[in-house]
């Protein structure tokens, strides 16, 4: 088994728990009840690691000891129990590990996503639909919410822009690692004469922030529209003009809303977005380099993307930042992003070889 043990300074994790409890036997320490919250609930998850490796560590000695017994009794059978001693201790190391990678200030948070054709025509318009699809799959899969609050269908096929909610813990972390710019490669569904034709399309990404962060959004700063919504939701959405656009005119950003039966709702949740956008426009501003999600905001076209989806004429994904690479084109396309979400983490988290970790990795 790899020893990922190693990763986690439990000196510091015992250093912490000590110091919190410290600091909860203060008379005062409740007084700011939403701090006092978040220092245990820190507390917790040095407790967790701690328990964790203490419970892996025990998987690990038992192996040793079976190995051990297998060794003096000639008894093979032994080692069998001790390879699965290894493999507890291993995923339960992992799942500590994606813990670890997912510790950012935003990564517990709600996401919301924006999915976008690039280059490609209708063919564009189709793939960013495949590529909604995929995220919805994928949120089923890890029991996520999602809510899509607006839909603009292509004039011939798929779609002119989507924006979902989503809802659960760790979404915006697990997310993020598929914010860019995707190409697909394949023979065009389109394409009377079914020649290949590659296009593309964007998947963004932002942090639903709570009312603790203040941003601030002047009513001159803003226009808003309604219109009706011209996505599915019954006849009572596309009869009356309960969706609603906000632009702001500050930074140019339009967000729009057409899910809710009213305009006031639309509204809130238009405003909601628009505040998560802003925010992540600021941080991004405030780092010294933008970082990969916003360099790629510059075009959705060749030379931008993050990964490609080969259908033709043979199947790969392959995540062009990390050394992730699969023939699973049909598994990945219905939602199965783990590997690739996990292989990102660990490279953006500086933890070693990823392939280590990946078994569906470059087997195309």
């Amino acid at each position: 088994m790899k020893n990922l043990g190693g990763i986690f300074d439990l000196d510091h994790a015992r250093e912490e728990v000590e110091r919190i409890d410290a600091e909860s036997h203060d008379p005062n320490f409740w007084d700011n009840p939403e701090k006092a919250t978040a220092i245990m609930q820190e507390k917790g998850r040095y407790q967790t690691t701690l328990e964790t490796m203490a419970r892996e560590k025990g998987h690990i000695d038992d192996a040793e000891v079976l190995l051990s017994l297998s060794k003096d009794e000639n008894d093979p059978s032994l080692i069998e129990e001790a390879i699965a001693e290894l493999d507890t201790a291993e995923k339960g190391i992992r799942r500590l590990e994606m813990m670890r990678m997912l510790s950012g200030p935003n990564d517990r948070n709600n996401a919301i996503i924006s999915i976008n054709p690039g280059a490609g025509g209708t063919e564009a318009h189709d793939w960013a639909n495949m590529l909604l699809r995929m995220v919805m799959r994928y949120c089923e899969r890890k029991k996520f919410t999602v809510d899509l609050v607006d839909f603009q269908p292509g004039d011939e096929a798929g779609l002119a822009s989507a924006t979902l909610e989503v809802s659960g813990e760790y979404a915006f972390g697990l997310l993020k690692a598929i914010s860019g710019v995707h190409r697909l490669v394949r023979i065009s569904p389109f394409d009377a004469n079914a020649r290949r034709h590659t296009s593309f399309a964007s998947i963004f990404v932002y942090p639903e922030i709570d009312d603790s962060i203040h941003i601030t959004i002047e009513e001159k700063d803003i226009r808003v529209d309604t219109y009706r919504a011209s996505g599915a939701g019954g006849q009572h959405i596309n009869k009356t003009s309960s969706a609603i656009r906000i632009t702001h005119f500050p930074t140019g950003i339009v967000v729009t809303c057409q899910n809710e039966r009213s305009q006031h709702s639309n509204r809130e949740t238009a405003m909601k977005i628009l505040r998560a956008r802003l925010y992540d426009k600021q941080l991004r501003e405030q780092e010294a380099k933008l970082d990969a999600i916003n360099a790629n905001k510059s075009a959705i076209n060749f030379g931008s993307q993050i990964a490609s989806y080969v259908l033709h004429p043979y199947q790969m994904v392959k995540d062009h930042r990390t050394v992730y690479e699969t023939s699973r084109t049909g598994d990945i396309l219905d939602g199965d992003l783990d590997d690739l979400i996990t292989t990102y983490l660990l490279a953006s988290n500086g933890a070693g070889d990823p392939t280590l970790l990946n078994s569906h990795s470059n087997d195309a």
